[in-house]
């Protein structure tokens, strides 16, 4: 399938960024992301402290990540108490 108008600019305008910045918008995209789980989040549990929600938005952006995922949920058995 030919790229579309939208993706070949799309493509153009990237390949014109500089490095920096490409890491920046790579790091605003992710902010967005946290952003938008922990509302999400938020919504479905209210009574979840600030650093519970942290830690369930770790645990969903990793998921896909066992070892990850074993390192998040020990450190909430020490520190937080998570309800699931």
């Amino acid at each position: 399938m030919p790229a579309t108008e939208v993706e070949l600019e799309y493509k153009r305008r990237m390949k014109a960024m500089s490095p920096a910045e490409k890491i920046s918008r790579s790091a605003a995209m992710l902010a967005w992301t946290r952003e938008q789980m922990a509302r999400r989040i938020r919504e479905a549990e209210p009574g979840l402290s600030d650093e519970q929600v942290k830690w369930k938005v770790a645990l969903r952006l990793y998921e896909r990540e066992p070892e990850v995922v074993k390192l998040i949920e020990e450190h909430l058995a020490r520190h937080c108490v998570v309800n699931d």
